[in-house]
């Protein structure tokens, strides 16, 4: 027997696990334990009660935000088309940034497979084409 939205009581991480937020639920249980999980601008607990009007603001990475807004309840977690019809987006698009070259990690240079590590003349050599 299917409960009543009104009263059905469904925990935060569980509610954002069920929707796809997060890929398990220990997940969704750790954001909200270490404080990535917003509700009216307070961090909630794992434990904290979901309402129907609720938005939530999820700290995935530094530079991305997710924001939820609470549609229906549910417990169950289902097809992501599924998933959708229970809460309404309003995150902003995510475009990953383009990031500096790392100091010690370049991408241009690239060795063929299977030649392994390179040797220290190999290395010298390389490091004079940089400097170049």
């Amino acid at each position: 027997m299917q409960k009543n939205q009104a009263t059905l009581k469904v925990r935060v991480d569980k509610y954002l696990w069920a929707i796809r937020v997060f890929k398990t639920r220990s997940l969704a249980s750790e954001a909200c334990s270490k404080g990535k999980v917003f509700c009216n601008s307070q961090p909630v607990k794992p434990s904290y009660s979901v309402k129907i009007g609720d938005t939530y603001h999820i700290k995935i990475s530094t530079d991305y935000t997710r924001i939820v807004e609470v549609n229906q309840l549910t417990e169950k977690r289902g097809s992501a088309e599924i998933a959708k019809e229970f809460y309404l987006d309003h995150s902003p698009s995510y475009e990953k940034k383009k990031t500096e070259d790392d100091a010690f990690f370049s991408s241009k240079d690239t060795r063929t497979k299977g030649t392994g590590r390179p040797t220290k003349k190999e290395r010298r050599a390389l490091q004079s084409m940089k400097d170049s």
